[in-house]
């Protein structure tokens, strides 16, 4: 394209007005100028009505007024004289085409969109676990900072784990670990600071709680000094006491969730026994690590950093999106092993390098393990929480078969808990106030989720329940949250430290209603019954068909973490979209490759997806960059399908400036029993040409011949450089698949003049030619004419441009495929 630009005798330099050129040629980009000339009847620009039409048939948009169009050209328009016509040509119609307003999440979704006034069993509640904590849960830091982080980012329910400190002052930290410790009268003065900053929907301080009577009391203090007004909750409480409050109602209030005093217990006694059950009893008592002499620990805590440093580094060179990439299990049972042996030695002062390197290689044998040994450890440990769930139910075992432990609480703090009472988890799900919030480790919940998805499914429906990650994920990675969330589980708690995969769907999940928090869950799972594990979960239920036309990427960037290291080859993307939502709709699509090309890669298929309860999925767009050894990762966006905008759109890459891929999104309603929409490959860009497409069509076509009295409209005034359209068309043309040979095709005659056409010849060719399910239409020219495109021939649009295919009508297509599938568009 430089070379093309650069026209005049200094070669290898581009003046002001060469340069100018250079830019359109790379700026200018097909797919949008294609659909502009569709709707403007084959001008270099759209009317203000033009544009309406658009707005309203592509983009779905009501209420398209005069006035809002004339802002739209006034704002993105560049050229003074376009604003004078009121119109908007190429230039500033990509510039509104990548604008937020044709983002593909809906902007509406930024702020607060749903109810409100529902009770909080009826919300989804954004959760975080050990939120203190920067890194791992072994030996990272803990510090206040975190706190204001997620409370800011829409977190609404934190966690503090309070432990007897010095002086008489309670401690924040992680037990039976080497983690640093946080005055709890820090994290409780930054929680009051930061909690109600972007929101004020009410936020939930869930503690566990090891301390002595006498720094519960100095707990419960800090509690009433500091948030004062806001554990007031007692205009809530005069409401109907057999369901939960709202967060409407609970707006700037901080609810405290922890212990309480049974209610047989007098009025006057200022402390009780109840259970001490927390997240640590998942590890068995040998693998805890105990306090031993200070200077033993601080050798430990040196050595095992580096391995799990090591570790860490190790576990990031695989895939990304490989969320079984080693067994956590195996993993920590022979890391605390090894601590707890380097203890034992540290506490005389002696620690051998070759058992500093044992464990390490102990470490990455356990590392290599991968999901075979957690999918065999998961198994078991099913078996073993059902024996020991059948041994709670007499309320005298915990699992595993040992006597419950209890401990002593204060009244004064048992009387700040409301709403929000720790039960212990082997409560039965059939009893229990609203007020009861049951607690499960990941096992024991996804236990609960295979066994009993539809009784666990009517217990959140009266109650809250908190999922948090496995005492074994010392690493502070996280499971799928989308597992727990489909059967109604409200506060699924992440480690929100830690970036990835996971984070990035509850991310999504939460930007629904305007990232508060506070998301509402489909009627289904407030009311009713239904199995999530079934073919069909919900008969009587409409189901939706998302289809996605993968049209083109722009700016993708080289893979940030390649498998070959700095690379200077060229990718090779792909794209690839995930379902993710009940297991019945769980699914991935992919393109094909296309060849050296990263700028501007044009794929153009189309990806079709039946979702049974579409307001719990989210859809994930991927990118990735084909390798003869497996894939590399380039980025992605994560977006819940009731936040996805119809027509065409551009989806950002997260965490990537300008790297998108334009779309275009449909949904259909699907009634009753049918089967998959097979899209016909002529249905492209143009499939909304309707019943003007001819006269329209023979413009588009026009773009691809040289005679200008046929290519440009006269009437409009014509493109001013017929060269940089002649450019952008031939050089955006996409690569082809992997393993198609690269060939220059060369483009037929394709429409005979203009007078023909009118004559009706193209329309006899049509009906003589037609045949097979494409309606294929054969031609032959005796003079074919100078190839102006490398688009290989394959592809649709370029069939369709050169008359192989026949564009039908779209209600007609739409009516032929769908009639007996019970079809009906939004």
């Amino acid at each position: 394209m430089f070379q093309e630009a650069d026209t005049d005798d200094q070669q290898g330099t581009l003046t002001y007005e060469e340069f100018s050129v250079f830019y359109k040629m790379m700026s200018l980009r097909r797919d949008l100028f294609l659909l502009m000339m569709a709707y403007s009847d084959r001008k270099d620009h759209l009317t203000t009505e033009e544009l309406a039409n658009l707005l309203r048939n592509e983009q779905k948009m009501a209420n398209v007024t005069p006035e809002y169009v004339a802002e739209i050209i006034d704002k993105f328009e560049r050229s003074d004289e376009n604003k004078q016509r009121g119109v908007i040509g190429i230039e500033g119609f990509t510039s509104f085409m990548r604008s937020p307003t044709c983002d593909i999440f809906n902007p509406l979704h930024h702020e607060v969109n749903q109810d409100m006034d529902q009770p909080l069993c009826n919300y989804f509640i954004a959760s975080s676990h050990n939120t203190y904590l920067t890194g791992d849960q072994l030996l990272s830091h803990s510090k206040t900072d975190m706190y204001a982080w997620v409370l800011q980012s829409g977190c609404r329910c934190v966690e503090v784990d309070c432990w007897d400190g010095p002086d008489g002052e309670p401690m924040v930290q992680h037990g039976y670990t080497l983690t640093s410790k946080i005055p709890f009268k820090s994290v409780i003065a930054t929680i009051n600071k930061y909690a109600f900053i972007n929101n004020q929907y009410p936020v939930i301080l869930s503690i566990e709680n090891h301390c002595s009577i006498q720094q519960q009391k100095k707990i419960a203090q800090y509690l009433r000094e500091i948030f004062g007004d806001k554990l007031d909750v007692r205009d809530a409480l005069s409401r109907d006491s057999k369901t939960l409050p709202s967060p409407q109602s609970l707006q700037g209030k901080i609810l405290i969730k922890g212990k309480s005093l049974p209610a047989y217990l007098s009025a006057d006694a200022e402390e009780g026994e109840v259970s001490d059950d927390d997240s640590a009893d998942e590890i068995e008592d040998d693998f805890k690590l105990k306090s031993s002499n200070g200077n033993g620990n601080h050798q430990v805590e040196s050595d095992i950093r580096k391995k799990l440093d090591s570790l860490l580094k190790e576990s990031r060179i695989g895939d990304k999106e490989d969320t079984d990439s080693f067994s956590i299990r195996a993993l920590l049972r022979a890391t605390h092993q090894g601590l707890q042996k380097n203890l034992r030695q540290g506490s005389k002062g002696v620690l051998k390098k070759s058992q500093s390197r044992s464990l390490l290689t102990t470490l990455k044998q356990k590392r290599h393990s991968k999901s075979r040994l957690s999918c065999q450890s998961v198994d078991k440990d099913e078996d073993v929480q059902e024996t020991g769930t059948r041994r709670e139910a007499g309320g005298q075992f915990n699992r595993g078969g040992r006597k419950r432990k209890t401990m002593k609480l204060s009244r004064d703090l048992s009387n700040l808990v409301v709403f929000t009472n720790s039960v212990a988890s082997q409560e039965c799900l059939n009893q229990g106030t609203p007020g009861d919030v049951l607690s499960f480790s990941e096992t024991r919940a996804q236990s609960l989720v295979n066994h009993r998805a539809e009784q666990f499914l009517a217990f959140n429906q009266r109650q809250l329940s908190r999922i948090y990650p496995s005492a074994y994920r010392i690493d502070s990675s996280n499971f799928n949250p989308q597992f727990y969330w489909n059967v109604g589980c409200q506060l699924v708690a992440l480690n929100y430290q830690t970036e990835g995969r996971m984070m990035q769907l509850n991310r999504a999940k939460f930007m629904v209603n305007g990232g508060i928090g506070y998301v509402l869950k489909p009627p289904p799972m407030c009311k009713g019954s239904f199995n999530p594990f079934s073919d069909d979960p919900l008969p009587a239920y409409p189901k939706k068909q998302l289809i996605l036309k993968i049209i083109s990427g722009q700016q993708l960037p080289k893979p940030p973490d390649s498998m070959l290291g700095d690379r200077g080859e060229i990718i090779d993307p792909f794209v690839e979209v995930e379902i993710i939502g009940l297991p019945i709709d769980c699914c991935k699509e992919q393109t094909r490759v296309v060849d050296d090309n990263g700028f501007n890669p044009v794929w153009e298929e189309t990806l079709s997806f039946t979702l049974h309860m579409a307001e719990v999925v989210l859809v994930r767009f991927l990118v990735w960059d084909h390798d003869p050894i497996g894939r590399d990762f380039i980025g992605q966006r994560t977006v819940a399908f009731s936040s996805l905008m119809p027509g065409y759109r551009h989806v950002y890459l997260e965490g990537l400036t300008e790297a998108s891929i334009f779309v275009h999104v449909s949904v259909h309603d699907v009634y009753g029993k049918w089967s998959p929409l097979v899209l016909n490959p002529s249905f492209t860009i143009m499939h909304f040409l309707g019943s003007n497409k001819g006269h329209q069509l023979r413009g588009i076509r026009g773009l691809f011949n040289r005679s200008s009295k046929s290519s440009v409209d006269t009437n409009s005034g014509g493109l001013r450089k017929r060269s940089i359209s002649d450019h952008l068309l031939r050089r955006t043309a996409s690569a082809p698949a992997k393993g198609r040979k690269k060939t220059k095709m060369g483009l037929s005659e394709s429409v005979a003049s203009i007078s023909d056409q009118k004559n009706g010849m193209g329309a006899e060719a049509r009906a003589e030619g037609m045949s097979g399910k494409e309606g294929v239409v054969e031609k032959r020219f005796s003079q074919p004419r100078v190839p102006l495109t490398h688009r290989p021939i394959s592809m649709p649009l370029e069939r369709l441009m050169q008359g192989q295919l026949s564009i039908c009508s779209p209600d007609k297509e739409l009516h032929d495929i769908g009639s007996d599938s019970g079809i009906v568009e939004n």
